[in-house]
């Protein structure tokens, strides 16, 4: 094969235009196809991205855009259920700050400025087959049309139709044991540090939270369960019920017991189950590649499911930029992002585990620095000029 100059993606969430703005960057003319009629507005709670995210999509001139709708949240704070302050920073020096926003923000403000780049997204376009040949490759869509490119990247999600087939026994998502809760609360009395988002550990029960602009303070939590509940099942059930689990859970908490005796049956958030992508057998085959979450989605603890899709659409286009042929790329790719997304995801694993064992977790008196525990993963940055070798 020779290399690529036209791609398909498949999927319109986060890593579908970021993957298209370093596609374009690197000279190869790409078209996002999106299953949903609309940009998906509404989709998901709040999310952050990390620094080494915000770094990736400065490489792709798409951090101001983020910036225009998130909320800089650079600094952490750890705390035990008593409400006593661990430690303290400020943020890694050098760093972008991490942006907290809601997914759909986050969707819409991709989408927005990678069609006001010139990135073709359309809409409305369920993959349902695709046939590969030796000039290229076809999706085929529910609404009967076809497009034809050098190759067809995935990045469908969680739930991807391109992983299955690139791999009809490829792993699907898997359930963390946990559901993910949050919610917006005014005049509760509590006061996080301004800039900082706030890890409580121990008790019963892990909680974040930090200040929003408008004044309220934005909570999440997890709930052990043992039935993966999406978030419309858990939305079927009532909302009282659910509290009524977390203001127990949460008994005696400093903050999280006034968070939740201020947060109402409407002010509740249900994410669903928490789920992440178990390692991925194979990443492409042929034409077709996967990138995002539809191949490394780590659990949401990790704080870097948006990141890790925004630095692998860059090094994607970077491997297809430099190497001969498409399974060249591929392979080079790989390579490139196997080892640091499974990393996350394992350490995102253990985190969960602590979570779960809800009160069997001690609080923890002692933690290492910022720099010891986010610095590795933080401060990773793309080389956008650096060439990529075969390997």
């Amino acid at each position: 094969m020779s290399a690529a100059r036209t791609a398909l993606i498949i999927g319109g969430g986060i890593a579908g235009p970021v993957t298209a703005l370093a596609l374009q960057k690197a000279g190869i003319e790409s078209t996002v196809f999106e299953a949903h009629p609309t940009a998906a507005d509404g989709v998901g709670a709040t999310l952050t991205v990390a620094p080494n995210g915000m770094r990736a999509l400065a490489v792709v001139g798409a951090d101001k855009a983020v910036c225009a709708v998130g909320q800089p949240v650079p600094g952490t704070v750890m705390a035990d259920a008593e409400g006593n302050v661990l430690t303290s920073t400020p943020g890694l020096p050098g760093l972008p700050d991490s942006q907290t926003l809601s997914r759909s923000a986050l969707y819409r403000a991709l989408h927005d400025h990678a069609v006001a780049q010139g990135v073709k997204i359309e809409h409305g376009k369920r993959l349902v087959e695709v046939r590969e040949g030796p000039a290229g490759v076809t999706a085929c869509f529910a609404d009967g049309t076809e497009a034809t490119a050098d190759i067809l990247i995935g990045a469908d999600g969680v739930h991807s139709t391109v992983r299955t087939l690139i791999d009809p026994a490829a792993p699907g998502p898997e359930y963390t044991g946990l559901l993910g809760f949050g919610g917006f609360v005014a005049d509760s009395g509590v006061h996080p540090e301004p800039g900082h988002m706030t890890f409580s550990f121990g008790g019963r029960a892990f909680l974040g939270y930090w200040a929003v602009p408008d004044g309220r303070v934005c909570w999440f939590t997890s709930l052990p369960s043992a039935e993966p509940l999406t978030a419309a099942q858990v939305k079927e059930l009532p909302a009282a019920g659910w509290l009524a689990q977390l203001r127990e859970l949460f008994e005696g908490h400093r903050p999280g017991e006034a968070l939740l005796a201020h947060t109402g049956a409407d002010d509740l958030l249900c994410t669903g189950g928490m789920l992440m992508m178990p390692p991925v057998p194979h990443w492409y085959r042929g034409r077709m590649v996967l990138v995002g979450d539809s191949v490394h989605a780590p659990s949401s603890s990790s704080g870097q499911g948006a990141s890790q899709a925004a630095e692998s659409a860059v090094e994607l286009a970077r491997c297809l930029r430099d190497l001969p042929d498409p399974e060249a790329a591929f392979a080079a790719y790989e390579a490139l992002r196997r080892p640091r997304v499974e990393s996350i995801a394992a350490a995102a694993v253990r985190t969960n585990a602590r979570k779960a064992a809800g009160a069997q977790a001690p609080a923890q008196r002692f933690f290492p620095t910022a720099e010891q525990m986010f610095g590795p993963v933080h401060r990773h940055g793309i080389d956008w000029d650096q060439p990529v070798p075969a390997v």
